[in-house]
């Protein structure tokens, strides 16, 4: 068995394009950057950017041309797949990008935790709900005030 998965956390380098297709389907284009930092040998800190090619399709594809925009973090989880045409002037063309399966908003301005929506290929079909609005702390987690005992964990 072969694996083609991705998974991504970055921000979004523009606004998605959504478009149709001939049959009705709709898909949205847009850019993400990724970073990685290290430290070299001399122990200096090293930064690089990645800038990736975004496809979604369908539902998901509405859902992100509406509520995703530039610079906004978000969780990508797809395939790898790369095109190729010939090009006007006779030349081959390729185009590597991410196919994506399932999104997750990341944080936005004015709110602490995650974007309150996941799109997955299996709610394409169904009708979306509309992101959370929380009104209180975002995604925070209220741990127990409590201790807990190990002994009392069924299992």
């Amino acid at each position: 068995m072969y694996i083609n998965k991705v998974f991504l956390y970055g921000n979004l380098t523009r606004d998605p394009e959504l478009k149709s297709l001939p049959s009705g389907t709709s898909v949205a284009e847009f850019g993400l950057a990724t970073n990685r930092s290290w430290k070299n040998k001399e122990g200096n800190k090293q930064e690089d950017t990645e800038f990736h090619n975004i496809v979604v399709f369908g539902k998901q594809a509405e859902v992100a041309a509406q509520y995703l925009k530039k610079g906004r973090p978000v969780f990508l989880e797809g395939r790898i797949r790369t095109r190729s045409w010939d090009a006007q002037d006779g030349s081959k063309r390729y185009r590597t990008e991410i196919v994506i399966d399932a999104f997750q908003f990341g944080p936005s301005a004015g709110r602490d935790g995650g974007g309150g929506f996941q799109s997955s290929a299996s709610n394409q079909d169904s009708q979306a709900p509309a992101p959370s609005q929380d009104s209180g702390g975002g995604g925070e987690i209220e741990y127990p005030s409590e201790e807990v005992n190990p002994d009392d964990i069924p299992f």
